[in-house]
């Protein structure tokens, strides 16, 4: 298997676990560089931006769809469609509203294997 094909495994194996809401194991397979551009304000490097990434969502309950997989060396796009339901987003409260949302995702490898 190609290194690209591989990378798309990688990108797509964490989006999974994400669905499954398994923070460490995500942690496993982030890299110690890793770093989420327009998400939460001062989140740290590697896992642990990731363990507050998701600390900051309260409960929820999600799940995402793949839809897209596109890579070319180290990068991999992934366009996925998340249905959620959650307690808050960044602080503010959902009230239970089913929500879906388009994520459009750059992630740039390598990760931690």
């Amino acid at each position: 298997m190609s290194s690209i094909e591989d990378n798309k495994i990688i990108a797509q194996r964490w989006i999974k676990l994400i669905s499954e809401h398994k923070i460490e194991e995500i942690c496993e397979i982030t890299a110690p560089n890793w770093k989420m551009h327009g998400g939460l304000p001062g989140l740290p490097l590697g896992p642990e931006g990731v363990r507050k990434l998701f600390g900051s969502f309260g409960s929820i309950q999600q799940k995402w769809t793949i839809e897209d997989v596109i890579a070319e060396g180290d990068k991999v796009v992934v366009r996925a469609t998340n249905t959620c339901i959650q307690e808050s987003f960044l602080g503010i409260p959902s009230r239970s509203v089913n929500r879906h949302s388009l994520l459009r995702s750059f992630i740039i490898l390598p990760m931690a294997r």
